[in-house]
């Protein structure tokens, strides 16, 4: 599939949270979510798309009760980084099990598991058809995995950053708490600002329309809007 701007092969990236990979047990990783993400990868790639992926790792730890408690923010962080990269590895290996090509890199170097993180590296290896998991997030503390979702898909030359969130794009407010909030089919970066909307943390938010960068926000749970979104199609909210 060829992108309607450059006539180059379509690249994404794709963000999920690690709660994402929890489903319902909230904790760990739901063997039947990480199948069914890696299925809509692979039918992804089967139509020419080229996909990176950042996930999160709420699923497995969360730095901020410790925190609170005194613990290191900077230990803390590293923490968390390196649970994305155990759900990182579990994505890597199931999408190999279903006939996939998956390379994971990190930020951090842990040659025996992962690739050490390149963007060249990356951008050959999306060329060549694998899936490229960056894993690790920025390698720096204090940066969420939005920022390095951000920046791995400045860096790796995407065309489009895919946020996957419980509701169905962006709204006026919490559609959860207001039934009265209205769905934005599209919004400019100004636009998020004036309104005052979350789409991503602020860092991730500037550095994407600094670069130009889309944003589309999506259900993961909405039935086949994993794949539209995927695909280029006009699903959840685009950010431009």
């Amino acid at each position: 599939m060829a992108s309607e701007n450059t006539g180059k092969a379509r690249r994404i990236l794709l963000k999920i949270s690690g709660e994402a990979l929890a489903g319902e047990q909230g904790f760990g990783i739901d063997p039947k979510i990480l199948s069914e993400i890696a299925s809509v990868i692979l039918k992804v790639q089967e139509h020419g798309v080229q996909t990176a992926l950042v996930i999160g790792g709420g699923n497995i730890f969360r730095g901020a009760a410790l925190q609170q408690a005194g613990f290191d923010r900077v230990a803390g962080d590293e923490m968390g980084m390196l649970a994305t990269v155990m759900n990182g590895l579990a994505m890597r290996e199931e999408l190999k099990r279903q006939g996939g090509s998956a390379v994971l890199m990190s930020a951090y170097g842990i040659p025996s598991i992962t690739l050490q993180y390149s963007a060249s590296a990356g951008r050959e290896l999306l060329r060549s058809g694998s899936t490229v998991i960056c894993s690790g997030g920025t390698g720096s503390p204090f940066f969420t995995t939005d920022t390095a979702a951000v920046l791995r898909g400045i860096e790796l030359e995407c065309s489009e950053v895919l946020k996957a969130t419980k509701v169905d794009g962006v709204y006026s407010a919490d559609p959860m708490k207001d039934p009265a909030a209205t769905r934005f089919d599209r919004l400019s970066f100004a636009e998020v600002l004036s309104k005052q909307l979350k789409v991503m943390d602020l860092t991730a938010f500037a550095l994407a329309s600094e670069h130009s960068l889309p944003i589309r926000v999506f259900s993961m749970v909405k039935d086949g809007a994993f794949l539209k979104a995927c695909l280029g199609e006009n699903e959840g909210t685009l950010v431009s």
